[in-house]
């Protein structure tokens, strides 16, 4: 059968072993991220601040009923930012394409940011809060359009079997963090030392970046990837009569990978989202932020984890490479993740020890920087190797449908999470806090004995490591002669 996959143009040439069309994406996910992370920071204070209280007439509620209606809030959108990519998957695979997607989804984040940062004054008395419904719509929507599309498309820049993917998606991730870094620095600082509404109208433009990266520079650097329909043109000629095929018992045992992953996928993320709301607002409410003698804003700590992303990333990636046949499988990886997580609210215990019944105490913001740093390693070992397993076992023909069910996941998880940051408030951040770490370590150590019986039925999708061409072994600071031997079925 014909392989009518595209490929990225020749003239393209590549960067560090990889086409140049990686870092086109890595940028254009940077400026999105840096709009998306940068909301995200500021947005439960922007909820629980005194003026935004007066304006949606809630100032006669108490501060713990403010804190919950602002949790409340993010937790819807939250998750549904992570439920619509299921549409914007379908979209992409049927009718437009993963680029027209990922082009109409940024348009309406940028409008969903220009509208949340429409000013106040501006608008009729008692219309206020339909503005803040409508931004987060279109954000919602957009987001929908163009999160499972941009992951796809790094996956398409390579051939099957291509070892360069795994150690593609951990530098695409690496592009994200840079952009939320940025994020966290520029839009939180607007935020909380000038206004909340301007913050999100900057946030606006980081998305209008991107959208001007992608336009001008797609059709160089991709060529026809992300053009058509995956369902319409296919990546074999044979398709139309492959789509209408029921799915194999090696497919349908990889689906069954990717769901049970997904079930441990909402423990993880429930746990680590609590960096948006109850340890974002323990850090604005329950911490000292004088470091080194300067008063910092409260989001500003949100930035340990992608700066530790940036500095861990091509450490986790050289140590898989090294470990060569030793190297954990995807599953053992997971279960590694949940277990650093689980020690990541460790610290988070310490802090809550620290400040006890006091309302005056504030805990040292070190107990937070350590708690980032573990919730990085889990990151690291789940969240890359989670988007690039979903390219490997997805049926070709559901890709961004597969795709778009793994960001729902996620999406479920950060209602989860919104709930349990509730408990702070009810239950006090000692309880909440140590029952996290508890749940986030018992299913990790579930998953690892559960290992075994998922790579099986991964029906050889693990047999490949991770290997790097030589500049890119350069990158990471591998030596040229650090061979790998090839991948051989692991128990790990």
């Amino acid at each position: 059968m014909q392989d009518l996959k595209p490929k990225p143009p020749a003239s393209a040439g590549d960067m560090m072993g990889h086409p140049k069309g990686l870092f086109l994406l890595f940028g254009t996910e940077m400026w999105e991220r840096l709009s998306f992370y940068g909301m995200r920071g500021i947005f439960v204070f922007y909820l629980t601040s005194a003026a935004t209280a007066a304006v949606f007439g809630w100032e006669a509620l108490s501060d713990t009923e403010l804190q919950s209606k602002a949790l409340t809030y993010l937790g819807w959108y939250a998750m549904l930012v992570y439920l619509t990519p299921i549409i914007g998957g379908w979209m992409a695979d049927n009718q437009w394409g993963q680029r027209r997607c990922i082009m109409f989804g940024g348009v309406l984040m940028m409008l969903g940011q220009f509208a949340l940062g429409f000013p106040h004054s501006w608008l009729p008395n008692g219309s206020e809060i339909y503005m803040l419904w409508l931004g987060l719509a279109l954000m919602i929507i957009g987001n929908g359009f163009f999160k499972p599309n941009i992951s796809t498309m790094v996956g398409d820049l390579y051939e099957e079997g291509d070892r360069r993917r795994d150690t593609a998606f951990t530098i695409f991730y690496m592009g994200i963090n840079i952009g939320s870094i940025l994020g966290y620095l520029v839009i939180g600082w607007i935020g909380e030392k000038v206004n909340y509404q301007l913050a999100f109208f900057v946030a606006g433009l980081g998305m209008l970046l991107g959208l001007i990266l992608q336009m001008t520079q797609s059709d160089r650097l991709l060529g026809e990837i992300g053009k058509q329909p995956s369902a319409k043109l296919g990546l074999r000629a044979n398709l139309d009569a492959d789509k209408k095929r029921p799915l194999t018992l090696e497919e349908r045992d990889r689906i069954k990978v990717i769901l049970i992953l997904g079930l441990f996928t909402v423990i993880f993320w429930a746990g680590f989202e609590q960096a948006a709301g109850s340890m974002n607002l323990f850090a604005k409410y329950n911490t000292d932020l004088h470091i080194f003698g300067f008063e910092i804003p409260a989001s500003w700590l949100q930035m340990v984890n992608p700066l530790f992303i940036i500095i861990l990333a091509p450490v986790v990636a050289s140590i898989w490479v090294g470990l060569g046949s030793r190297e954990p499988t995807s599953p053992a990886k997971f279960s590694m993740g949940l277990i650093f997580l689980g020690l990541g609210f460790v610290s988070m215990v310490g802090a809550a020890l620290q400040i006890g019944d006091s309302e005056t105490v504030k805990a040292s913001p070190w107990w937070l920087v350590v708690a980032y740093i573990f919730h990085t390693m889990g990151e690291l070992c789940l969240s890359p190797i989670g988007l690039s397993m979903v390219t490997k076992l997805a049926p070709v023909r559901y890709l961004s449908l597969m795709m778009g069910l793994w960001f729902a996941f996620i999406g479920i998880a950060n209602k989860g999470a919104a709930e349990i940051g509730k408990l702070v408030g009810e239950s006090g951040p000692l309880a909440t806090f140590g029952g996290v770490a508890a749940a986030a370590i018992i299913a990790g150590i579930i998953l690892f004995f559960l290992r075994e019986k998922l790579v099986d039925w991964m029906h050889g999708a693990e047999e490949d490591h991770t290997v790097l061409k030589d500049t890119t072994k350069e990158e990471f600071g591998i030596t040229a002669d650090h061979d790998v031997a090839p991948k051989q079925k692991f128990r790990g």
